[in-house]
């Protein structure tokens, strides 16, 4: 049995601002990421199943990352919970939200990987995903160096 990796991509615009950095981005400033969700699984061997050689129809992977995150990060503010102002904010906008951890890139990776793995069919597995703040700036959070 074959395993083979699938990957989509996803974009959306976000804005962010890291409580107690030392540099600009302690400022409330926005980015457009691009997502890159990678499983991994066995093509469908039963040549009478409609989705016969597929490991998943990527519309399937687009319903449930867009259902996790793109919909409700989409031109969404993320602030930590111990920002200044968080709470007033989060009351008086619409599409803010308060994390209990920095919204760093590295940390919205692994949060997204987390909400991603807990919603997979048992024979899926997420492998990996990308996420990138600016087209040359991007993290990675890869399954096998979190087992």
């Amino acid at each position: 049995m074959s395993i083979i990796r699938v990957t989509k991509e996803f974009r959306f615009e976000g804005a962010h601002a890291l409580t107690g950095y030392d540099g600009k981005c302690r400022h409330i400033h926005g980015h457009s990421y691009s997502l890159f969700v990678t499983l991994k699984g066995s093509p469908k061997g039963d040549s009478t199943h409609p989705k016969s050689g597929m490991v998943l129809d990527f519309s399937e992977l687009k319903s449930l990352v867009n259902e996790l995150i793109i919909e409700p990060f989409d031109h969404a503010l993320i602030l930590r919970k111990d920002a200044k102002l968080a709470t007033e904010i989060e009351r008086d906008y619409c599409n803010v939200i308060i994390t209990d951890f920095q919204p760093t890139c590295e940390n919205l990776a692994i949060y997204f990987a987390d909400i991603i793995k807990n919603r997979l069919p048992d024979h899926l597995k997420l492998s990996g995903l990308k996420l990138y703040e600016t087209p040359t700036s991007f993290v990675e959070w890869v399954a096998d160096d979190n087992q």
